[in-house]
């Protein structure tokens, strides 16, 4: 902030002075005076108001703590602020100890991918992929034909579960089971698929493991170093990565280096031990805390990672003749038909939970992390979204003074042409 009211004072003093007769300044001079403690001059106008919102949502929390088994990390953000973000409960639910922190970094699962499709829009910005060929095109192995990588990214492939395939056949559970060995096992096994291709809608894991092995093939890198370089370090996402199982060893007991997930019932919780399709990257096995997950809501709103135009299509119905009953999916992102301009997804898978919503016409955006396998229906989080009885007016994000100071590297920046 400091440096900004200094850049705009030395631009005012430089480009303002017209007559001959004025004293012009020179920059040595300009940032030889004195540093201002902006913070001692301005008050925050918005403060009281956003902690009396802050503690509304905090108490809606804290009441579902009390009534439920809710154990996790939330972020609550609206119009550029971000109002609450706060840690309830434990990390270890077995002794009661060890105290969760809002950076803690969770596994999302299936909110996985909402980053896995951000990852084929960057392919798509850079003209290495197309949407409407047939994933032959990049996996030319692949035995089915007429997919094509818009119909992976609406779940509208017609594939049938890799899971039961591997439950199935995959000969032993302590050794893990990656993305080339899905592609080998529907090579190998063929499964009937539920649909043809682009003949309904079925959510599937599939889709987004094959996106996965899409992005790999394309880009050169493995999916481990594609999401690091050009999506998590690219807008700050410092404390998130895609977990890339040691292949060539048994898996492992428990996660490593994250909070633990719990299968929390009538007994004791119970730790959930690492799971043989952790191998299998794209639909899940992603690590994040709230605070990057908002940077990723903040880079798609400003268009930091593909142009305005690609970004939008993750937003668009990507089955027009979809049930007016339940809600669509764009790329990555569920859309509600109860709450117009409301986008969303829910992850669960062995031991955790994980909620991304965001109301786009409001501006308000909900993260919840869990280490629960059971936890509370989102209607509360719907209701938190939707409320309008303490509205906050709009804030502006300096992302050019972000990417700065921040030293990072924007792969599109958009908000430039805007």
């Amino acid at each position: 902030m400091r440096k900004l009211l200094l850049f705009f004072v030395l631009s005012l003093f430089l480009i303002s002075c017209s007559s001959k007769d004025e004293k012009r300044y020179t920059v040595e001079e300009v940032q030889s005076w004195p540093v201002v403690d902006i913070d001692m001059i301005f008050n925050d106008l918005d403060k009281p108001f956003l902690d009396k919102k802050a503690a509304q949502i905090d108490k809606s929390f804290l009441n579902l703590k009390k009534k439920t088994t809710f154990n996790g990390t939330v972020l609550y953000a609206e119009k550029g602020r971000i109002v609450l973000e706060k840690a309830y409960g434990v990390r270890n639910l077995k002794t009661k100890k060890g105290d969760l922190a809002v950076d803690d970094v969770f596994q999302l699962s299936s909110v996985s991918k909402m980053f896995t499709a951000e990852a084929i829009m960057i392919l798509k910005s850079r003209q290495l992929i197309d949407y409407d060929v047939d994933i032959k095109t990049y996996i030319p192995e692949f035995p089915y034909d007429g997919i094509t990588i818009r119909m992976l990214l609406t779940h509208r492939s017609g594939l049938s579960r890799y899971e039961t395939l591997a439950d199935n056949h995959w000969p032993n559970k302590k050794i893990p089971f990656t993305n080339k060995d899905m592609i080998d096992y529907y090579i190998k096994y063929k499964p009937a698929p539920y649909f043809r291709p682009d003949n309904g809608f079925h959510y599937c894991n599939v889709n987004y493991a094959l996106l996965a092995s899409i992005v790999e093939r394309v880009s050169g890198k493995s999916f481990v170093d594609f999401m690091r370089d050009d999506v998590f370090d690219a807008v700050g996402m410092h404390d998130s990565y895609i977990y890339d199982m040691p292949t060539d060893t048994m898996v492992s007991l428990y996660l490593p280096d994250c909070v633990q997930g719990y299968y929390v019932g009538r007994r004791r919780p119970r730790q959930a031990q690492n799971e043989y399709l952790n191998g299998v990257k794209g639909d899940k096995i992603m690590f994040s805390n709230v605070e990057d997950m908002y940077r990723f809501k903040v880079a798609i709103d400003y268009g930091l990672f593909v142009p305005d135009s690609i970004q939008a299509e993750a937003l668009k119905p990507g089955s027009p003749k979809y049930s007016k009953r339940k809600d669509n999916y764009g790329f990555g992102w569920r859309i509600s038909r109860k709450y117009p301009d409301c986008y969303y997804h829910y992850g669960w898978w062995k031991g955790y939970r994980s909620f991304f919503l965001f109301d786009k016409q409001n501006d308000r955006t909900i993260i919840v992390l869990t280490n629960t396998d059971k936890g509370p229906n989102s209607d509360i989080f719907w209701k938190l979204l939707k409320d309008n009885s303490m509205a906050l007016a709009p804030a502006s994000i300096n992302i050019p003074v972000l990417e700065l100071e921040n030293n990072l590297r924007f792969p599109c920046s958009s908000y430039r042409n805007r």
